[in-house]
């Protein structure tokens, strides 16, 4: 009966715990940043605050485990992260590229948590920014930099470009509009150019550096 009572008891445990992360998920959704409040997630997510405290050990704690559900680097695990050392990582960037462009066009809660990240200081989005970075610097470093040399600083620069431009991209289509340089945003044709427009500069950058 005691494991049965322990087993039933971490059931609970998740079904609360994910209640709370799919609460702050729609808020932030329908409401934004700014109606992300104890009181009112709680609310939402039907489960007494207190228990955000005991689950999470409060708000902060909460928010960041919210953020690595929904960060795209914090969820590729280790095996998909090892990409093919011969071509200097060529195949795996690209495809983690188009990847991304794809997660955060679907993700609307992962695009409000960029807007919110370019418009607040907060503990959990800088931990956002870090984990992003140490997820790239660890496939830069071993793949990355021997395969280029002294001129993997220009590839870290043409990747920051492309990745920024594919954040931003998303963000504008599904907020202001849909077209960017005469290109529909939000139609299959559409992103399709993009898509290409990705294999190019990736194909570029590995050719010309």
């Amino acid at each position: 009966m005691e494991r049965k009572s322990a087993a039933g008891s971490i059931r609970n445990k998740e079904r609360s715990k994910k209640k709370f992360l799919d609460a702050v998920g729609k808020i932030l959704k329908t409401k934004g940043y700014a109606a992300l409040k104890i009181n009112d997630i709680a609310a939402t997510a039907g489960v007494d605050k207190k228990m955000i405290y005991t689950y999470f050990g409060g708000m902060d704690g909460l928010m960041d485990e919210y953020i690595r559900s929904q960060d795209y680097w914090s969820n590729v695990t280790t095996d998909q992260i090892m990409p093919d050392t011969g071509d200097g990582g060529r195949l795996f960037m690209e495809k983690m590229l188009l990847q991304q462009f794809d997660y955060v066009h679907t993700n609307k809660e992962f695009q409000k948590l960029l807007l919110w990240r370019l418009s607040e200081s907060r503990k959990s989005l800088t931990k956002l920014t870090n984990m992003q970075e140490e997820s790239g610097e660890s496939l830069l470093k071993l793949v990355i930099d021997p395969y280029f040399g002294e001129r993997s600083w220009d590839f870290r620069a043409i990747a920051a470009i492309m990745v920024s431009g594919l954040y931003y991209l998303n963000m504008y289509a599904s907020v202001n509009g849909s077209v960017f340089c005469g290109i529909d945003l939000n139609t299959a044709d559409g992103r399709e150019k993009i898509k290409k427009a990705i294999s190019f500069l990736v194909d570029q950058t590995y050719e010309n550096l």
